[in-house]
């Protein structure tokens, strides 16, 4: 039989101190201290920032000369022109060969469109110059008080589409195919655009006093 095993009670177990006495070999604190891994530690982590702080710096050059490069209202003004005006180039062309394929299908001469979607280009990039609202060019009648300049130049869009609304609406229904094939582009790109200028409540009246004058005539639209 195995022998059994003599248990001891805790009576018997001796109690002793524990050891307060200092280590008597070299910690990790002062074996890193000795190689000189602290000092290390921290000229790299110097390191770091003056490497962050120079391309913090850099960056920060780069979007400044990316924010100086601007520009001019002079060259924004053109541009914008440049914009409108091959918009509304490409309306003149549209327009042009609906009507011809109206009235002449078999008859569409494509230089002679495109000389006539230039000559508009032209046309339109001096009047979109002169008369779109800019910041550049805020006067539109030299002498006239600033606070009045966008009311004048919404009372000139505002006459120019009733006048090429209306009389778009006279020649479709009153000349011939010849004086529609020539003039109808033309109207009907000015009257957009004068429309688009306009106020709302302003184009809003513009379309219905067109539309009045197609009641009150008698007129259909083609």
């Amino acid at each position: 039989m195995a022998r059994r095993r003599r248990e001891r009670s805790p009576s018997n177990i001796k109690l002793k101190q524990p050891d307060r006495a200092g280590p008597t070999e070299q910690t990790l604190l002062e074996l890193a201290d000795a190689r000189g891994l602290f000092e290390q530690a921290k000229k790299k982590e110097d390191a770091n920032k003056k490497k962050k702080a120079i391309q913090k710096k850099s960056t920060a050059q780069s979007d400044d000369e990316e924010g100086d490069f601007e520009l001019s209202p002079t060259a924004e003004r053109i541009l914008e022109t440049l914009l409108w005006a091959v918009s509304l180039t490409m309306l003149h062309f549209t327009l042009d060969v609906l009507v011809l394929h109206q009235y002449s299908a078999d008859r569409i001469l494509w230089p002679k469109v495109c000389t006539r979607a230039g000559q508009a280009l032209l046309v339109f990039g001096m009047l979109v110059y002169t008369l779109h609202p800019h910041a550049s060019s805020p006067t539109l009648i030299p002498g006239l008080p600033a606070r009045v300049q966008s009311a004048v130049r919404q009372a000139v869009f505002f006459v120019t589409s009733i006048c090429a609304g209306c009389y778009l609406i006279y020649i479709t229904n009153m000349f011939g195919y010849l004086a529609v094939m020539k003039q109808a582009p033309p109207l009907g790109c000015l009257w957009v655009w004068s429309v688009i200028e306009l106020d709302l409540p302003w184009a809003v009246l513009s379309l219905a006093c067109d539309g009045f004058f197609l009641w009150w005539r008698g007129y259909d639209i083609k």
